[in-house]
């Protein structure tokens, strides 16, 4: 029977995860607290900005926005807006002196080019301070009670979750990030980003003779009350676990032994997983009816990322990689197909913007498209989620706001799809199948590599020491107070920002190994002090002002308790939660 013209045909909703390490006074340019400065002001702003603009038009649009607890913490901090304001002040500046540089010089086709980014910035620092008063979780968390954006939160400091080695330390992770979203948004959240989408099934492991069972981390996330997490395409659409050099072990050279608690979540050689789709949720492994997962969708993230037809490498949009040598500023566009920096043509924002319109509404089309053939295929209402990093659109893509804005009201327009989020798509449209999901995230291989490699080997002992080091102390002093107590939770602390996955990403990429590597040795070296504070009898007062330098520099987190870290390996969920 035919559809009606006004009857949805299937779901979407964009993903966007938005993350940066804590770089609060760790650094500025290259490397450090600028990183958070040029996504409020490429970035956030701009899609705020975007959404209100919409809002305004009347139009209803909905999609998910992951804000992970650490980026939150920052961007809610008065140190970080204040130097946010200095810096889009200096950059607008720069841009006006370039007006004058190349007035000078006669070149008007520059000249111009600095006057739209004089505009730009100014517009962004009266956005920020104006419109949103400073408060960017504020103007996204009305966004959300409007119930036009679903908010998803993360692990704390986005650690890379299968890696950690006591289970006390995910849980450590995810119950520090549920109770930050909930001091931030004022409800509790429904949908959450795993790091990396790193994701590890049940297994089972020795310890002291016995073998444990440790939970898939779809049993953490029920215990959160969380209702569902997002994953790669590959995860769900089958194939053994990627990343496993032989049967039972992860990793790029098989270094770490795995035995997983279901056959079903072991495939060996070139045994499939029944496949799913990325078309539809599924209920998965350990919590079945409580967690569901949606998986990224792969012909639509392509369009998006993929280096040969991707929507970004248009040869009219800015190019990124260039800037001015006095200023900074980026006034070139990709010109073409490996043409060198030094070969780049001036960037035109009119002709980007044609482009944009262009591209958004290929993407809309795109969208109905796929939902068709599949319900024509298959008789089933489908869904529909594209993922990706939120900083892509306007700090990397500089035109990828402006591509949103036009998607989400194209979308909004056409009746064939239902624009939905995350939670609301498992709630309006149940999974019916559950799904044993293998080990697996979106790196280099589908596995564990970019996090666990040559370069990265001797990061994990020392995590996973920290770790253990961390449920001694909690056995030691169950409920310690006063001084002993804001150690204990300085120490917790330091370890959530020791265990980010982004020190290992940074080291293997070589973006910013140096630096990577200098962040995580500090936070292990000041976890280690002051693990060995809290074993003593008193402190002296240099002692107590070390703590105090600690606490107004490493300040995430500030309802923190240690007793979370309490050990927790072979312990139901339930039972854990009950202690």
């Amino acid at each position: 029977m035919a559809m009606a013209a006004d009857t949805p045909v299937g779901a979407f909703t964009f993903m966007l995860h938005s993350h940066l390490p804590y770089a609060r006074q760790a650094g500025m340019w290259p490397h450090g607290e600028e990183w958070v400065h040029e996504a409020i002001a490429e970035t956030y702003v701009p899609l705020l900005n975007a959404l209100y603009d919409l809002r305004e038009e009347g139009v209803r649009y909905r999609l998910t926005i992951g804000i992970t607890p650490v980026l939150a913490e920052q961007l809610a901090d008065p140190l970080i807006v204040d130097h946010f304001v200095e810096y889009a002040t200096e950059r607008a500046a720069k841009a006006a002196k370039d007006i004058e540089r190349f007035e000078q010089a006669g070149d008007e086709t520059f000249r111009d080019l600095a006057r739209f980014y004089h505009h730009w910035y100014a517009r962004v620092l009266t956005s920020f301070q104006d419109r949103f008063g400073k408060d960017l979780l504020g103007a996204f968390r009305a966004l959300q009670d409007e119930g036009l954006v679903e908010l998803a939160t993360s692990a704390a400091t986005h650690g890379y979750l299968p890696l950690l080695a006591r289970d006390s330390s995910i849980h450590g992770q995810l119950r520090t990030g549920v109770e930050t979203y909930r001091r931030h948004f004022g409800r509790a959240p429904s949908a959450i980003w795993l790091p990396e989408c790193a994701y590890r099934p049940a297994i089972e492991e020795d310890e002291d003779g016995k073998t444990v069972r440790r939970p898939g981390l779809e049993s953490f996330l029920a215990e959160e009350g969380l209702l569902v997490f997002f994953s790669e395409t590959h995860t769900v659409e089958g194939g053994r676990p990627v990343g496993m050099a032989v049967p039972g072990t992860v990793g790029p050279y098989g270094m770490i032994a795995r035995r997983y608690a279901s056959a079903v979540t072991q495939p060996t050689g070139d045994q499939q997983l029944e496949p799913g789709t990325s078309l539809r949720p599924y209920w998965v492994g350990d919590a079945p009816g409580q967690v569901a997962v949606l998986a990224r969708h792969e012909r639509t993230g392509q369009q998006v990322w993929s280096a040969t037809f991707g929507y970004p490498g248009d040869f009219v949009y800015r190019e990124f990689h260039r800037k001015d040598a006095e200023s900074g500023m980026q006034y070139w566009r990709v010109s073409g197909a490996g043409v060198d920096l030094g070969g780049k043509e001036p960037y035109n924002p009119d002709r980007a913007a044609e482009q944009v319109a262009s591209h958004a509404s290929h993407y809309v089309h795109l969208i109905e498209e796929q939902l068709r053939e599949y319900r024509d295929r298959t008789g089933e209402f489908g869904s529909i989620t594209a993922s990706y990093d939120t900083e892509l659109f306007g700090h990397w893509w500089f035109e990828g706001v402006d591509w949103l804005k036009a998607v989400l009201r194209g979308l909004a327009a056409r009746p064939a799809v239902e624009m939905s989020t995350a939670s609301r798509i498992v709630e309006q449209h149940p999974p019916d199948q559950v799904l044993s999901l293998p080990e697996s995230s979106w790196g280099a291989g589908g596995g564990h590599y970019t996090w666990l490699n040559d370069d990265t080997n001797w990061l994990w002992p020392l995590i996973h020491g920290a770790e253990r080091r961390i449920e001694e102390l909690v056995v030691r002093f169950p409920n310690a107070n006063g001084t002993r107590r804001d150690v204990l939770n300085q120490a917790a602390r330091e370890l959530l920002l020791l265990q980010s996955s982004d020190w290992p990403f940074l080291v293997t990429t070589l973006q910013a190994k140096e630096y990577a590597v200098e962040r995580f040795q500090e936070h292990l070296d000041r976890f280690d002090q002051l693990a060995a504070l809290a074993e003593a009898d008193s402190w002296t007062a240099e002692e107590e002002a070390f703590l105090a330098s600690l606490r107004e520099r490493d300040n995430p987190f500030p309802t923190i308790d240690y007793r979370e870290w309490a050990p927790r390996q072979g312990r139901a969920g339930a039972e854990a939660a009950a202690r």
